[in-house]
């Protein structure tokens, strides 16, 4: 069985997602074979798989919203993104089927969450599953009318699948298939955090030592603002972190992931996978807001539910009043459940066996 997954490019969370089921769907089915069909970086796609044995498909199947940076999106570039997709889709769809044509097995598309991955599957007659905590139909509604009928389009391309794996932290996705509900979808650490921690000396002090951490365009940081909280350690990916007395720069290759036991609080912005991961390691969430992306209020309204927090203006986070001497607020509802990413494998398995056997009976 080759598992052809289309991930969007738009940004990282949907490849950190993607990785941490594929990495248990490989420890179920190490005989299946995995291909990535996406653009997301080959760097990204190395750190966030390891040593998972996938193979790569350099496509673009869909363009997200474009971003001015890590918390403001830029419509205008957006539509004309849409619209080369449009012109590009059909030649990258003809080479995708001719390749996998030539693999001569039994396909099944994972999508994670392009619209047009139900092009290539109705192009193959291959069955296709949505990995999703939204589509793109709930981000385009509602910025304005000249994205009203790519709404429209991916909603009735989110309606020709046959399994919807729906994760947490969603929006609604009424989109008429059959559904499986997920819990978190965490990956797993490969790093030893101890020995990790003693390189970077670590504050012994969970609670003093905090990842910062913004998604795959980063955020330019005022290196200024870490003097305002001396007694705490601050770890993220910025090189600019290396050259202050409480900053430490991780190696592109380490994932903030790793070190989640030993970091007692998390500043980002609205991301699914940064959630996820700092829900189930215990990790409290300094949420920097985020305007014009449908999904950002759903995500705040869900962490002050289900997670330790706090809330930040970007003012706030620009001036430096990151609230860590502040307790963490407590979710108002209880937390969500673990091992998403393990029931999302074990949902394909038995996906794939039932489809295949149906197949089957069929002949």
């Amino acid at each position: 069985m080759l598992i052809y997954t289309c991930i969007s490019s738009h940004g990282f969370g949907h490849g950190s997602r993607t990785a941490s089921v594929l990495a248990q769907l490989h420890r179920l089915r190490p005989d299946w074979r995995l291909v990535l069909s996406t653009a997301l970086p080959e760097s990204f796609l190395a750190t966030a798989f390891g040593p998972l044995p996938v193979e790569q498909r350099r496509c673009q199947w869909d363009v997200g919203v474009l971003q001015a940076d890590a918390l403001g999106s830029d419509p205008a570039a957006t539509l004309v993104a849409l619209e080369q997709l449009e012109q590009h889709l059909p030649q990258q769809l003809a080479a995708e089927q001719a390749w996998l044509a030539q693999q001569q097995q039994p396909v099944l598309v994972l999508a994670d969450v392009p619209p047009a991955a139900a092009l290539l599957a109705e192009r193959l007659g291959a069955p296709l599953v949505w990995l999703a905590s939204f589509g793109w139909e709930a981000i385009y509604g509602p910025m304005g009318e000249a994205f009203r009928p790519w709404a429209a389009h991916c909603l009735a391309l989110y309606r020709s699948g046959q399994l919807l794996l729906h994760c947490p932290l969603s929006l609604p996705m009424a989109w008429g298939i059959p559904e499986r509900p997920l819990g978190l979808t965490a990956g797993e650490p490969r790093c030893d955090g101890d020995a990790l921690a003693h390189q970077l000396q670590l504050h012994p002090e969970r609670d003093r030592n905090v990842l910062l951490s913004f998604g795959g365009l980063g955020y330019r940081l005022d290196p200024a603002l870490l003097a305002h909280w001396p007694d705490h350690l601050f770890i993220g990916h910025d090189p600019l972190l290396a050259e202050l007395p409480n900053g430490r720069t991780l190696a592109p290759e380490i994932r903030p992931l790793e070190l989640m036991g030993h970091c007692g609080r998390l500043i980002t912005k609205p991301g699914y996978s940064s959630f996820c991961e700092a829900m189930t390691y215990g990790v409290g969430i300094h949420l920097v807001r985020r305007e014009g992306f449908a999904e950002a209020p759903v995500l705040e309204r869900d962490l002050q539910r289900h997670g330790w927090h706090r809330l930040l203006s970007r003012e706030q986070f620009e001036a430096g009043d990151w609230q860590l001497d502040q307790p963490l607020l407590p979710p108002s509802a209880g937390p969500l459940p673990a091992g998403g990413a393990r029931d999302a494998a074990l949902a394909l398995v038995q996906f794939v066996t039932e489809t295949t056997l149906i197949s089957r009976s069929d002949q």
